[in-house]
């Protein structure tokens, strides 16, 4: 399982991404190991298990490769994102929206590990990379107070300025905006479902 601890690798290069992920699982007995490409040409590392083992499958991909482009390590995962990275999603409900964009996937999943945890609004989804040019973002619902604290605890959590491209609270956000974020993220797909609606679909 990811909890209660997770630790990702951002690399900037495949094959030095690949070498320090399989530095990562012959050196530390880690309960789930993904990695994969994502868009642009980058390469994750993502380690999930006990404390110590996280912490020691980091060093050694640390170690085994240059390119890192970004690292994140959450020695006590919030449960939520957890829950975000296996693909649950939540409408975005009360009376404000948060969205917090950044550079980096591991930036965001810090993101929405801050959010969750420094206040009490609702963390309604987190997008990766693909898709999005190697960029991430996190929506949080709830109060307008509630979600002004998840994004300035969000942003707060991003130690390198540059890694922060957006941060806003939309209160009152429009119904057909609420159905949009409901529904398909990306564009096209938006613009398929509109074409299948004329179609009587």
């Amino acid at each position: 399982m990811i909890a209660p601890a997770l630790g990702l690798l951002e690399f900037d290069s495949i094959a030095l991404g690949i070498r320090a992920g399989d530095a990562m699982a012959k050196r530390s007995p880690v309960e789930v190991l993904r990695a994969g490409t994502i868009h642009p040409g980058r390469y994750l590392v993502l380690v999930g298990g006990e404390v110590a083992h996280v912490e020691e499958a980091l060093d050694a991909g640390r170690s085994a490769g240059a390119a890192l482009l970004d690292e994140l390590f959450l020695p006590s995962v919030h449960p939520d994102v957890v829950a975000a990275l296996l693909g649950g999603r939540r409408g975005v409900g009360g009376e404000a929206l948060g969205v917090v964009e950044t550079a980096t996937v591991a930036a965001a999943l810090a993101a929405a590990d801050a959010g969750a945890k420094g206040a009490a609004a609702e963390l309604a989804e987190v997008r990766l990379a693909d898709g999005l040019g190697g960029k991430g973002y996190v929506l949080f619902g709830g109060t307008v107070t509630d979600v002004e604290a998840a994004v300035e605890a969000a942003t707060r959590a991003l130690l390198r300025p540059e890694l922060l491209l957006a941060a806003v609270t939309i209160a009152q956000l429009h119904p057909d905006m609420v159905e949009n974020l409901a529904a398909e993220p990306r564009f096209a797909g938006r613009l398929r479902a509109l074409a299948g609606a004329g179609r009587g679909e």
